[in-house]
């Protein structure tokens, strides 16, 4: 691991926020020149720390209004294998996220809906029917708040 210093602590910061910002931008926020500013994303990038950037889209904008958390328990391990399992659900565009997990459940998914019918029918169609299925228990999101990371303010 590279050591991180203020500054860089600052850029990864000002880029959780929003990973838009150009080089030169965050350059004049934090005093540096745009190239300075670039060397620096860049061996962050190349150590690892800073993986890339991704669009957040607003599912409830795009009329997905539901968002449930699945725990997923397989029945029959040893007779589905987990990357059969797992190659199944990545293949349902409802499931956001699949997530390993250690616990009383074997994976942790995020499913958005419509609404509640709509989640009923994916979950009763498409994810009960998967190769090893158990037990599902479902919670569904009622709010979201970002957290801003490890970093800390």
């Amino acid at each position: 691991m590279i050591p991180l210093d203020a500054t860089d602590r600052d850029i990864l910061r000002a880029l959780a926020t929003d990973a838009t910002q150009s080089a030169g931008a965050l350059g004049r926020l934090f005093g540096l020149s745009q190239p300075a500013t670039w060397r620096r994303i860049k061996r962050l990038e190349e150590a690892g720390i800073l993986k890339g950037r991704r669009l957040v889209l607003d599912a409830e904008a795009l009329g997905f209004g539901v968002t449930v958390f699945l725990g997923v328990k397989l029945a029959t391990k040893g007779r589905v294998s987990l990357e059969d399992f797992e190659r199944a659900v990545t293949a349902i565009p409802e499931v956001q996220t699949v997530q390993h997990v250690l616990g009383l459940y074997d994976y942790r998914l995020r499913v958005v809906a419509r609404d509640l019918p709509d989640f009923e029918r994916v979950l009763r169609r498409r994810i009960m029917t998967l190769p090893g299925v158990g037990d599902v228990e479902a919670n569904v999101m009622l709010s979201e708040e970002r957290l801003a990371g490890p970093l800390g303010q």
